[in-house]
Order: structure tokens, then sequence, then C-alpha cells
């Protein structure tokens, strides 16, 4: 009778802690990460921080890295996560920088966008949430794929 009751218990407490221990971790991932908006507006300059934080798009044609041609790859200006491969760049003739591929799933993050009275797929950085741009199905092959990021939410880090 003890062990049955024993077990009961076991279980019932296994159940309760595992939700809270879940939480835990994905709360401690999230604080390496995520900033407040006043942390944010104090490390990135004012165009980084209205288009990475507040949604905002560049004017064409104006970025940095619309018209770069170095190999290398492209970071999230805010958390230098790996984003793009020079490989995958191409001239779009939109004045943004444009890929057809990313560099891992993992560090990008898609989601939908109505805003603007548009339907669109919004580009996010996975790991802080960086607004980068929008994915469009108008690219080359061999994805179809049209990533047109602002050349303000990236920094660039050449090929050694």
């Amino acid at each position: 009778m003890k062990n049955k009751n024993f077990s009961k218990n076991f279980w019932y407490l296994l159940l309760c802690i595992l939700p809270f221990l879940s939480f835990c971790q994905n709360n401690s991932q999230q604080s390496k990460n995520k900033r407040s908006m006043e942390e944010w507006k104090k490390i990135l300059s004012e165009e980084e921080f209205k288009v990475t934080r507040l949604k905002g798009t560049e004017r064409a044609f104006t970025g940095k890295y619309w018209n770069h041609k170095e190999e290398g790859n492209y970071l999230c200006v805010c958390c230098k996560t790996p984003l793009f491969d020079s490989k995958h760049k191409f001239d779009s003739g939109t004045g943004w920088p444009s890929f057809f591929s990313i560099l891992s799933t993992k560090n990008v993050k898609e989601i939908k966008d109505v805003s603007h009275g548009m339907i669109r797929t919004e580009v996010v950085c996975a790991n802080c949430d960086a607004h980068l741009g929008h994915v469009f199905d108008d690219g080359p092959k061999p994805s179809g794929k049209r990533y047109c990021i602002n050349s303000v939410s990236l920094s660039f880090e050449k090929k050694k």
C-alpha cells in the first residue's frame, strides 16, 4: 500500500514540476538575448533602432550593403548572429540586399505580416527578434525565394 501511494505521489509531483522546469529553461534562454526597448535604444543608432525594433524600412538604394560585393557573412546588427552568406546574394534590382537562401533556419524566423494592408512574410533574427526585412516567392533558383533585407539591420564579416 505504501509503495502504491509513494508511486502515485511521485508521478503527481513530477507532473507538477516538469512545466515549471520547462518555463525556467525557456525564460533563461530568452533573457540572454532579449533587451528592453530602452536598452536597445542606448545600444543601436537611431536608424538601426527604427528598423530592427520598430519594424521600419530604409529607403531603397541608400543602404550600406545593397550593392556590396565582398565575400563573407552578413550578421544581425543587434546580436551578431550569422544570417546570410554572400554566395547567396543577388542583384534583385530593388535597392535592398537580396538573398535566395539563409544560413540556418535556427537563426532566422519567418512570421506572417499583415501590416500596411498587405499580406507578407516578415523575416526576423531568431536570436534577438530584430526585424530584418521580408521574404518573397519571386527569387532565383534554386530556392525561388527573395529575402529582401534592410542593410541597416546587418553587419558584415569578411571571409578570411
